[in-house]
């Protein structure tokens, strides 16, 4: 099977430049795990996810570029999880995972930071699941029988799948495409957590 390859995607001046009005937004201590709206899939696009999740490819772990930037965030993260080892296994599968759905890994750690603050087990009220709170339906529409949300690179690459999906619902607008992905379009709450954590967290040099 040959491995999927995303297309990229813009970012938008604007949300670019509603991430940088928001610097001194404080993050919430805890989780905002909220639920992605489940909504119809046309043939095409179901075929599509279905194998952006279910693609087998192991070679993250063999990513020599990968070592740098894990241990740029290695102890940021491990403050989080408090458990190194774990906290160097998520920045490997995140990074991997988000590069192969045309993400940038930071931003993804952004959106765990939000939805779960970290927590491997994490559900939402809602039912949302594991570090990116992806909702169960989810495995149904476009996943495989058995497939288990809480593990690690299973919900990382459903996590990322599905927000490059919003992002292309959205023509590459990211402000909308968070908004989606918590299941809060049009309320600016959600993204400007989700930036605010990028830029003051997660990007280089902070």
């Amino acid at each position: 099977m040959s491995a999927w390859r995303p297309e990229p995607f813009r970012r938008p001046a604007a949300a670019l430049a509603i991430a940088a009005a928001i610097l001194s937004l404080a993050s919430p201590s805890g989780a905002w795990a909220g639920a992605q709206k489940r909504e119809p899939l046309s043939a095409a696009v179901r075929t599509t996810l279905s194998k952006a999740v279910s693609d087998p490819d192991g070679a993250y772990r063999r990513d020599p570029a990968a070592r740098g930037w894990v241990r740029e965030l290695l102890g940021r993260v491990n403050e989080r999880m408090g458990d190194q080892d774990r906290a160097r296994e998520l920045l490997e599968v995140v990074r991997y995972e988000a590069r192969r759905a045309g993400l940038e890994p930071r931003l993804v750690l952004a959106v765990i930071d939000v939805e779960s603050g970290f927590r491997k087990y994490a559900v939402s009220g809602a039912g949302a699941r594991g570090y990116m709170q992806v909702m169960p339906f989810w495995v149904k529409d476009i996943g495989e029988p058995g497939q288990n949300l809480f593990h690690l690179r299973t919900n990382v690459r459903y996590g990322c799948v599905i927000l490059r999906h919003y992002l292309r619902l959205e023509d590459g607008n990211l402000y909308n495409a968070l908004g989606r992905y918590n299941g809060t379009l049009g309320k600016p709450g959600y993204p400007e957590r989700v930036l605010g954590a990028l830029h003051r967290r997660w990007s280089p040099g902070t």
